[in-house]
């Protein structure tokens, strides 16, 4: 009981203590601060008191204030050390979004995949890259390098070895939804080798290496195209989409390229280097098939050309600020602009912070998605210029909007904006608008030099022909100059040789094609020796279909034969009247780092910098599908009989004949058709029809293979194969083909490549050939080709829990259907996909497109019947159609193009009247030459029994040389004149002129029944001399004066004027044994 008031009484003695405390602290504080003060002026005192110098007072204040500067440091080094330690989770957490950009693409970007399965394998295979490369380095490129250079050829690798540390692929994107035809790939490329590379020229006591390599970049791999036979892709093409990031270790006499200036211009050089192979425009192409146009996918069509205009900056970064940043100055800044290897540099603005250019520049975009647009700004400087800020914007962007134009945050900077205004030029493959190009482009203005473009035009040099030879009669080193006005580009130099072959390709931008020329030049490697010119003013593209000219060219101040083969493309430049710009937002009030900060999105900000909404652009009311839209053509196969085929159902081990049950199996473009079987006839008669949608590209076969019907396994009976490219250039071929692997038999086919024709008043007369046309299989032959492109729709119902739906498209013509693919959640979808459908009868059927949500709920649908399409001039619609079943504003946009397949069997027989002859449909042209390749030897009845063989023969009129022109490219089937053979050669005049001014004879080829000759002659004869004239040809056998054997093997006559000269068709001919 005492211990408590003690216990109280103590605590209310020593309650009053703590003000005492605290009040005796602040007496010290206050007395501390004063003793300081006075510390401080005590130096002062006690130098005046001496006599010192003010400059031994200055001099002590700065010891202390570098200690104290030091010394906060140190603490806040420490504090910031114990705050990680306290908060490491939540700051690890912070770092990891914050590099992002430094994470592998496949974590960034959900559709970039992971490909450890591929790494798995290029690791394990990399030992034995590196012998290859060992390999390829000391026995193909070191060879090489001592012979390019007298100085060099002491050279020698004398260590390859590319280390253990193989390339890893960390993702994989794939584009499959531009084009069915091919297969895009990006792959993001990291190298961080230990690769050792060591180089010695003995010669001057040289030695240098490498030693490490980084390297890192997309590397975008492309197949196409997509062919119906192995190996299914018929070429690869590779290349950078932009410059990777590339560093070298040096060793040896090669340190010195490690001094810092030497290091990035060593660098710069070796990128150089590669960028001239791999970073576009340039590719590596590699085939995988024969009879590959290489040069049309090393230097493909650009997609399309950007018209940038650089309009201005605002709340740039000042830079030239005065005494270290205590007072703000300006800056002067310039813009440099990138897209690939294209580089573009703006005038330099003096002393602003809110610059105006005002310039504009055009660009070539080959690549879409993933080209890109890079606006680097920087502070013009006299040592070193300061960095201000970038920009990059995805050129896909722009190619579905068509214009743009705003403000754009600058990154890695705290602000600054800028304002681009992007345009898309689509490329037009026919002359009709340039004049309202050209008209458009004088209402532009701008402060650089250049006035705007209305045309591009791609140069594809290919090789030339018997140039004439260097003093000496050596062989020139021949290599090109093309030039556009002030515009030239080089070829590269081939050596040696009087028939080089180049395969460059060059572009350039064309301001007014009606008043500019090209110009080729052909020199020799020191550009001084002329071996030829051509010229060529581009008024004559205009008038050519699809602006192109692709042919050889007779060489001015050259050889009589000098030639050049070279393909010209034009192009006009066009902004669709449909692309309305946006109005561009309100400039940024404050800017910031930009947006997303990596990967490969865009930084356009469809909200604004300034977080408010911009006005929608206007709908467009056509579409833009693809150059190679509606470009496929349909392939009708009639498969008629067969005759004389090998019996494989024998009985007693094949001591009795017996017949076989056939069937044929025909392959185009990766679809499989199959005849029905007869039963126990080796002369079996099908009378079936088949047709195919087919794109032209090269390399394409068709496959026929026969078999005998089994009941276990069905025995071959054989097979051959067709070429597409010679079936379109000869549109239609009725002819036997024999059988190959098999000692007997041919097969009977007709077939047509088919004419796509928009003239309406065709259709009646193709309908009727139609019906009067009975085939086996029940086929009835189509009567036209649909085109149906769906690009996008607009307005859609949202789905049922009110979300934006995942909208799909089903296409139905009858009982063929397609489907696109589904769009990410949206009520204005865009697919841009492509069909096509074979049509019956266009007056009785009906396209119908349905509309869902990834295909479940019903989004609306279009009934279109056919007959609609009839009724438009083109046979073309293309605009927006409403939809049923959906809302009032619900619409899709599609292009529905109708073409009439014009079969060359489908022209009925006039009278003398001019009136038509009945019913009856005979064909338009029945070709007596056609190509009969692959024709056995026996005879059949029905057939000429007087055929000595055949002579492939090219005749034509060249209107740009005025000459005609007779190649003689070979024989077959020639009949044997001996035991040997024959030695043949071929011989013709032109009659009715018998003089030796038009006898022409080829060189002699001995022992060959199917020579090769490829000479070509020339005439100059105007086109109306050269169709009266008429072709006597002979095929003989070169022999002595006293042989027995006999001369004249076949004989051809063929007047001109029944040959289309200006198409200068390859044809096949017979040959007329002589009956005397």
């Amino acid at each position: 009981m005492d211990a408590e008031p003690g216990v109280g009484r103590g605590a209310t003695i020593a309650a009053p203590d703590v003000p005492k405390q605290a009040a005796g602290e602040r007496a010290v504080s206050v007395l501390w601060s004063f003793g300081k003060c006075l510390g401080a002026l005590l130096p002062v005192y006690l130098a005046g008191y001496f006599g010192f110098s003010i400059s031994v007072v200055l001099f002590g204040l700065m010891i202390y204030m570098g200690w104290k500067h030091s010394r906060v440091e140190k603490i806040m080094r420490l504090k910031s050390a114990v705050y990680l330690l306290e908060n490491e989770k939540g700051f690890t957490t912070e770092s990891l979004f914050r590099a992002k950009r430094d994470l592998p693409p496949w974590i960034s970007f959900p559709d970039v995949e992971k490909v450890e399965w591929l790494n798995k394998i290029v690791q394990q295979a990399w030992p034995f890259i590196g012998q290859y490369m060992e390999k390829l380095l000391v026995e193909t490129i070191a060879p090489a390098i001592r012979a390019s250079s007298i100085h060099l050829q002491t050279l020698s690798f004398t260590k390859v070895n590319i280390g253990d540390k193989a390339v890893k692929v960390v993702g994989v994107k794939a584009h499959t939804e531009l084009d069915r035809r091919q297969v895009i790939l990006d792959l993001y490329l990291s190298y961080a080798g230990d690769v050792e590379v060591n180089v010695e020229i003995k010669k001057y006591f040289c030695k240098a290496g490498v030693k490490g390599v980084q390297l890192h970049g997309k590397l975008r791999v492309i197949l196409e195209p997509l062919i119906g036979d192995i190996p299914l892709v018929g070429a690869i093409t590779m290349f950078f989409i932009c410059r990777p990031k590339l560093d070298i270790n040096w060793t040896g006499l090669t340190n010195l390229l490690d001094i810092p200036g030497l290091n990035a211009m060593s660098d710069t050089m070796i990128m150089d280097a590669i960028a001239s192979y791999l970073v576009l425009p340039n590719r590596l192409t590699v085939p995988l098939v024969a009879d590959l146009q290489v040069a049309q996918l090393r230097s493909p069509l650009p997609r399309g050309v950007v018209r940038i205009h650089l309009v201005e900056a605002e709340d740039l970064t000042a830079k030239d600020t005065v005494i270290k940043g205590l007072i703000d100055g300006k800056s002067d800044p310039y813009a440099v602009l990138r897209v690939g290897t294209q580089i573009f540099t703006s005038h330099h603005v003096d002393s602003n912070l809110n610059p105006q250019w005002r310039e504009m520049y055009e660009v070539i975009v080959h690549e879409v998605p993933g080209q890109e647009l890079e606006v680097e700004v920087f502070d013009k400087d006299p040592d070193q210029d300061d960095f201000l800020g970038r920009v990059k914007v995805d050129l896909d962007i722009v190619k579905k909007a068509r214009v743009v134009d705003d403000w754009f945050n600058l990154k890695d900077v705290p602000s600054g904006s800028v304002h681009l205004r992007l345009e898309w030029l689509s490329l037009l493959s026919s002359g009709n608008r340039l004049s309202e190009v050209i008209q458009k482009n004088q209402n532009l203005t701008s402060k650089t030099t250049d006035p705007p473009s209305a045309a591009i035009l791609a140069v594809y040099l290919d090789q030339a022909h018997d140039l004439p030879m260097r003093k000496g009669n050596k062989d020139p080193s021949p290599m090109v100059q093309v030039s556009i006005q002030d515009t030239t580009k080089e070829s590269k130099t081939c050596y040696g040789t009087n028939s080089p072959v180049w395969g460059d390709a060059f572009t350039f931008f064309i301001q007014d094609p009606r008043k500019q020329e090209i110009d080729i030049q052909v020199k020799d490697d020191d550009r001084v020796l002329s071996l030829g010119s051509l010229t060529i003013p581009l008024t004559r593209f205009l008038s050519t279909p699809e602006l192109t000219m692709d042919q050889w060219f007779q060489l001015e101040n050259s050889g009589s034969a000098s030639r050049i083969y070279v393909k010209i493309v034009l192009r006009i430049l066009w902004l669709s009247d449909d692309a309305t710009p946006t109005t561009p937002s309100p400039r940024p009030s404050a800017s910031g780092s930009g947006m997303a900060q990596g990967g490969i999105t865009s930084e356009l900000n469809p909200m604004g910098p300034g977080g408010l909404a911009k006005p929608q652009p206007t709908r467009p009311q056509h579409t833009t599908p693809d150059p190679e839209f509606a470009t496929e053509g349909v392939l009708r196969i009639h498969l008629v009989e067969a005759q004389n085929l090998i019996a494989k159902d024998n009985f007693m081990g094949g001591m009795v004949k017996g017949k076989s049950d056939p069937y044929v199996k025909i392959r185009v473009a990766g679809i499989t058709y199959r005849s029905h079987t007869i039963k126990e006839n080796l002369n079996p008669i099908w009378n079936e029809l088949y047709e195919v949608i087919l794109t032209q590209l090269p390399g394409q076969e068709i496959q026929f293979e026969l078999f005998d019907k089994d009941i276990d396994q069905d025995d071959f009976l054989g097979r051959f194969k067709l070429s597409l490219r010679d079936i379109i250039s000869a549109q239609f071929i009725d002819t036997w083909y024999t059988l190959n692997d098999v000692k007997s038999g041919r097969v009977h086919l007709l077939l047509e490549w088919l004419p796509k024709s928009s003239e309406l008043s065709r259709l009646d007369q193709i309908l009727q050939y139609q019906t009067q046309q009975s085939f086996q299989n029940k086929v009835v032959p189509s009567t036209a080709v649909l085109f149906v492109y769906v690009e996008r729709a607009h307005g859609l119902p949202l789905k049922k829990n009110g979300k934006e739906p995942k909208a799909g498209v089903d296409v139905i013509l009858k009982s063929v259907s397609h489907r696109t693919k589904v769009c990410e959640r949206s009520t204005s979808p865009r697919w841009d996909e492509a069909f096509h459908f074979l049509v019956r009868d266009p007056r009785d059927e009906v396209l119908t497109l349905k509309l869902s949500n990834n295909w479940g709920q019903a989004l609306g649908s279009l009934t279109l019947p056919l007959r609609e399409v009839l009724n438009v001039q083109g046979l073309v619609l293309d605009h927006w159609f409403n939809l049923e079943g959906a809302l009032p504003e619900s619409q899709i946009l599609l292009k529905v193009m109708l073409k009439l397949l014009d079969t060359q069997l489908a022209v009925c027989r006039r009278d003398a009247d001019g009136d038509i002859a009945g019913d009856h449909v005979i064909p338009r042209w029945v070709p007596s030459h056609l190509d009969i390749r692959q024709r056995n030897a026996f005879s059949i009845a029905g057939e000429n029994a007087n055929t000595a063989g055949q002579v492939k023969l090219t005749i034509g009129y060249s209107i740009e040389e005025s000459r005609l022109f007779i190649t003689i490219h070979s024989c077959r089937g020639l009949a044997s004149c001996s035991k040997d053979g024959a030695d043949p050669y071929v011989t013709f005049i032109l009659l009715p002129d018998k003089k030796s001014t038009t006898k022409r004879r080829t060189a002699t080829k001995k022992r060959d029944l199917n020579p090769e000759f490829n000479e070509r002659f020339d005439f100059d004869f105007t086109l109306e001399e050269s169709i009266q004239r008429r072709l006597d040809l002979s095929v003989k056998n070169s022999v002595s004066f006293m042989s027995r054997e006999r001369e004249l093997i076949g004989k051809l006559q063929l007047d001109l004027d029944q040959i289309d000269l200006k198409a200068a068709v390859t044809q096949w001919y017979d040959l007329v044994a002589d009956t005397n």
